[in-house]
């Protein structure tokens, strides 16, 4: 199912109910004393979201050492953070900002379109790290053959085209639902929990399909990842110098920080029962693993990594003397 077939459903659906369908995102509204606060809080992450992922994007291009696999990837997992965040953040921040919190009900499902696209393409390009770290440590002499270029570049066309499968499936399965009126969600983003909740119809069929879509995406990419890293820590302990040993985990320790906080809060916010029985929590949890994540990844990389803040130094440089 193409792009322009699901914006036919969604406008079929929509005109089917009534042309006055709206949500209101309540978001952080019942704390009115945080609203500046909030804003500046989010406003200087989404700024460095923006500027520290398309700056790592610009060091991994201009600087040939970094054009290995392991960068390949890392430079989609930037791209991909950018676009995560630009779903999210901007409305966001207009919510906070202004009294008129509606979105309009396509313009809800494209954000919960874009969303899952690029969280799920996320999940998987983590997974295609880990298995760059196995080769890399457990395969070193043959790490440039088997990690080819045709092969990343098939990981990650893989992640994408994954990620927009289950995004076309899960919305086109959310505006089939019946929505009247005004429809309160208690989120500041359109997540599939807080949509059905609102729902006129039943939404069992949309609940079944996320859940079972959420499940196999996480136990699937969790099963390659810590199946790499078992075989990498087994590999290490055979190691017979300490120095050898720290090697190998240092050039892991990045991945491994990425992917304990994106599973950690996924995990937490939909696996905790107490999490899901507070839309407090709720909101937290989304908040950290929407706008805060994609913060802190190329933060995670850049600060281990002496070829990346070496030209990001230089660049730095340039650009001053150019001044």
């Amino acid at each position: 199912m193409s792009l322009n077939q699901l914006l036919y459903f969604v406008h079929r659906n929509q005109a089917n109910l009534s042309a006055e369908v709206t949500f209101i995102l309540s978001g952080f509204s019942e704390y009115p004393e945080l609203q500046i606060p909030l804003v500046l809080l989010f406003l200087t992450v989404y700024s460095i979201t923006v500027l520290g992922n398309l700056g790592m994007i610009l060091i991994i291009k201009i600087n040939p050492k970094l054009h290995t696999p392991m960068y390949y990837f890392l430079r989609h997992l930037s791209l991909v953070d950018v676009c995560y965040s630009t779903a999210v953040t901007p409305k966001l921040l207009e919510n906070l900002v202004v009294a008129d919190r509606t979105i309009s009900f396509t313009g809800c499902l494209m954000q919960f379109f874009f969303a899952c696209v690029f969280v799920v393409t996320e999940t998987f390009l983590l997974a295609g790290m880990a298995y760059d770290r196995f080769v890399a440590v457990c395969n070193p002499l043959l790490y440039t053959v088997v990690m080819s270029q045709k092969l990343c570049s098939l990981l990650v066309g893989a992640s994408y085209t994954w990620g927009a499968v289950c995004s076309l499936t899960l919305t086109y399965f959310l505006s089939e639902l019946s929505f009247r009126g005004n429809n309160i969600i208690n989120n500041f983003v359109c997540e599939h929990r807080a949509i059905v909740a609102v729902s006129c119809s039943d939404p069992y069929i949309s609940q079944e399909i996320i859940f079972i879509s959420a499940t196999f995406n996480e136990i699937s990419s969790l099963v390659i990842i810590l199946t790499s890293y078992v075989f990498i820590f087994i590999t290490v302990m055979k190691m017979p110098s300490t120095g050898g040993r720290h090697k190998a985990f240092s050039t892991c320790a990045s991945h491994l920080t990425a992917i304990t906080i994106f599973h950690g809060s996924i995990l937490f916010l939909y696996c905790v029962p107490n999490s899901r029985s507070s839309w407090l929590m709720v909101k937290v949890g989304s908040v950290f693993y929407t706008v805060v994540i994609p913060m802190l990844n190329p933060l995670i990389y850049s600060l281990r990594n002496k070829d990346v803040k070496e030209t990001a130094r230089k660049l730095v440089h340039t650009k001053l003397l150019c001044q």
